[in-house]
């Protein structure tokens, strides 16, 4: 199945105009970034990368795609045996998934013809502007939990094929593992997850259920305590399992009051190594909140997958730069007052203190002889793109498991250089400025 498609129409439209005036070949550059945080994320996470990566691979129009294109009457003939031959062969480069981002970040720089490059808008946007609004609240979220592990379980709150992105980019955020098996299997992702209540309310009783799910998962597993009375269900379990019993699950009522009564529980029945795990409608606001509460683990489910509030971080993918009619490369920009942008193509950096943590994001324009001086000379930069794809040969290092996984060290790396006051939850302006030098 081809990914051409996953697209708006205009894309194929401007396509065609500017075949048919000449101007489809001209050199451009294209930036993706947000002109400003969500409100309330002092940082943003990228993520999505890897998967736009495997889909730029399927990019291509097959014989089905161009017949239906034809007969919708999108495009004409010209344009048609354009699409016919189209593979991506420019070049792109992108900051490293899982690092973090403020505003203005050209966290993807795309080059080659303006015809190939306008034709991924919607696909880059679609994917980065999901993932990376689940990354972000992933990220809070880890932030929130410190030390105790994260697991995503919101498959059933949003699109079947969302549900494999959104666990994907919560590992990338420091989730330890997901309930999504199509996640696992493609990805290479940890997997969990026991019975819900219809398992319980299946059987006559309660210790009936949680006997059948001892004698088919053993004594490890973890029961889920409320469906009936949180104290009874301890004590129950305790009954079924022993004291090696692996976890106990409370999704529901007040999760912090409860966590203290069933360690007391546990601890009093000699479970003293049974896990308490939390889930209901967590966001990383509860997670802190419970933060001194007897809790080992949080299942997070609906506020992950829709980024907790901000379901996208509103990247934009805008022509910075292009070829003049005299072949010269010359800056572009919108200057309309609410949606600017800054022409040029941008050299991004981190600069860091003495200590290590990051100051500000420095955004470079000008001659790649003046960048490399300045970066010398600040001693305390470094640069925050990569190449992932060169002359339409896409760097396969940044996808499938292993990219997950690179990702996931990217990320703890990241976050633990930003400055201390990145992990608060309360609105702020962004954890480091965004500092805009143009070297002529």
């Amino acid at each position: 199945m081809t990914t051409s498609l996953l697209t708006d129409r205009y894309e194929l439209t401007m396509l065609r105009a500017a075949l048919a005036d000449g101007t489809a070949y001209r050199h451009s550059t294209f930036e993706v970034f947000t002109r400003n945080l969500p409100p309330g994320r002092r940082y943003g996470v990228v993520a999505g990368t890897g998967r736009l990566l495997e889909a730029l691979a399927d990019f291509r129009f097959d014989d089905d795609d161009l017949a239906w294109l034809s007969q919708a009457g999108v495009v004409d003939r010209t344009t048609l045996d354009f699409l016919a031959k189209f593979r991506f062969r420019g070049t792109i480069h992108g900051y490293p998934e899982g690092e973090t981002y403020v505003a203005a970040s050209p966290v993807l720089t795309v080059t080659g013809t303006f015809a190939e490059c306008v034709l991924l808008e919607t696909l880059v946007l679609s994917i980065l502007n999901h993932d990376s609004a689940v990354a972000a609240a992933a990220s809070r979220m880890t932030s929130a939990a410190v030390d105790r592990p994260c697991i995503e379980m919101g498959s059933r709150r949003t699109h079947e094929e969302a549900a494999v992105a959104a666990a994907r980019a919560a590992v990338i955020a420091g989730f330890g593992s997901t309930s999504n098996l199509e996640a696992g299997r493609r990805y290479d992702l940890e997997t969990t997850g026991t019975s819900a209540h219809a398992f319980t309310l299946l059987h006559d009783d309660e210790q009936a259920a949680f006997a059948g799910q001892i004698a088919a998962l053993g004594p490890q597993t973890t029961l889920l305590v409320d469906t009936y009375d949180v104290a009874a269900g301890v004590r129950r379990a305790i009954d079924v399992a022993g004291t090696s019993l692996g976890a106990v699950r409370i999704d529901s009522g007040d999760l912090g009051s409860l966590a203290v009564e069933v360690r007391r529980q546990l601890d009093s029945l000699g479970a003293r190594d049974t896990k308490i795990v939390v889930t209901s409608d967590l966001d990383e606001h509860a997670i802190a909140a419970l933060a001194v509460a007897p809790v080992d683990a949080y299942g997070v489910g609906t506020r992950l997958v829709t980024g907790s509030g901000h379901p996208t971080c509103g990247m934009v993918y805008k022509l910075v730069a292009r070829e003049a009619s005299n072949g010269m490369i010359e800056p572009v920009e919108k200057t309309s007052p609410s949606k600017a942008s800054r022409g040029g193509r941008k050299t991004a950096n981190r600069v860091t203190g003495i200590d290590g943590r990051s100051q500000s994001e420095v955004l470079l324009t000008g001659h790649e002889d003046a960048v490399a001086a300045w970066r010398s000379e600040s001693g305390q930069a470094r640069a925050l793109q990569v190449p992932l794809v060169l002359d339409g040969a896409i760097d396969s290092r940044w996808t499938g498991p292993y990219g997950v996984r690179t990702a996931a060290s990217r990320h703890e790396r990241s976050r633990a250089e930003l400055p201390r006051g990145a992990r608060r939850l309360s609105d702020g302006d962004p954890v480091i400025p965004t500092v805009n030098i143009d070297l002529g």
